[in-house]
């Protein structure tokens, strides 16, 4: 879970932020990379797709949704709902974005708080906690429940679909980090004959044992794959999640890799204090190997 305690330390102190600048930086950089991640020296990856990239906005049952879509500049490709973490949309996750379109792929990272808010909040996760970011955020993340993740959900696939860069013949994949987890299993439950594989990467509240709307209880709403990546440190504090979210999809039928990994949470994101890069590309083709086995790329 987003420990708040934890990342005010870190912005105190264990990191300064110019520091911490620096590191995201050639972060980004390695995040934009197109396969395995490179050096300035290895030349050898395989080559990025030219990619187009826009603001776009679109209508909800609740408003007008803002996002950011980025896409390989020719041909149609399956789509990708990305749910950012607390901190929403920034350019670490616009470079995120940038990394999976360039494997062929047409993401769009929406702005969860669009009801309250428009476009970028925080420019990272060090200005987020200089700007009070959680006390911020947390009206707006009230209003993000089951079904108002769902509604968001369906509203993104079905403007995904209409795209000409979008391949509708295949599957959509969604992908979700910290708040942003559950999001994907909701969406999958939401729009389960268009969403077809679903990741979350340190997600919290993935089983909630007292709402019967928990994400490990609707898994049987669903048709997608799933891969569970978890923080060691998440895992550490409540162990019992993972097993329970796993016993839930065998029960419902769904295939689930569910796996703690070397990283604490917020691991797989740049700009985030808990980085970890080798860690980050394990999930990351971990990911991949998601989407290719039920996205049906070519």
């Amino acid at each position: 879970m987003c420990d708040e305690a934890r990342l005010k330390e870190w912005a105190a102190g264990v990191v300064s932020r110019r520091q911490f600048g620096a590191l995201a930086g050639t972060a980004a950089i390695v995040a934009c990379a197109p396969g395995d991640a490179v050096t300035a020296q290895d030349s050898s990856a395989q080559p990025s797709l030219d990619l187009t990239e826009s603001a776009v906005t679109f209508a909800t049952d609740d408003g007008t949704m803002d996002a950011f879509f980025v896409h390989p500049a020719a041909g149609a490709h399956p789509g990708v709902i990305f749910w950012p973490d607390i901190a929403s949309i920034r350019e670490s996750k616009r470079n995120m974005a940038r990394r999976l379109a360039g494997e062929g792929y047409s993401v769009l990272v929406l702005n969860p708080y669009y009801r309250d808010v428009t476009g970028e909040q925080f420019a990272d996760f060090a200005d987020f906690i200089a700007a009070q970011g959680f006390p911020k955020v947390s009206p707006w993340r009230t209003k993000l429940d089951a079904g108002a993740v769902g509604r968001d959900a369906v509203a993104a696939a079905a403007w995904l679909d209409a795209q000409a860069p979008v391949d509708a013949a295949r599957g959509i994949g969604t992908q979700g980090y910290c708040m942003g987890g559950p999001f994907t299993v909701w969406s999958a439950a939401a729009v389960p004959e268009r969403i077809k594989a679903a990741a979350s990467f340190h997600g919290g509240g993935l089983v909630r044992e007292d709402n019967p709307l928990s994400p490990h209880r609707l898994l049987d709403r669903t048709e997608a794959a799933f891969l569970i990546a978890v923080a060691q440190d998440d895992d550490a504090e409540a162990p019992a999640v993972k097993d329970t979210f796993a016993a839930a999809a065998e029960a419902a039928g769904r295939p689930a890799k569910v796996a703690v990994y070397a990283g604490d949470h917020g691991w797989t994101v740049p700009d985030s204090p808990a980085y970890a890069q080798e860690a980050a590309e394990r999930a990351y083709d971990d990911l991949l190997e998601l989407y290719a086995a039920n996205l049906s790329l070519d």
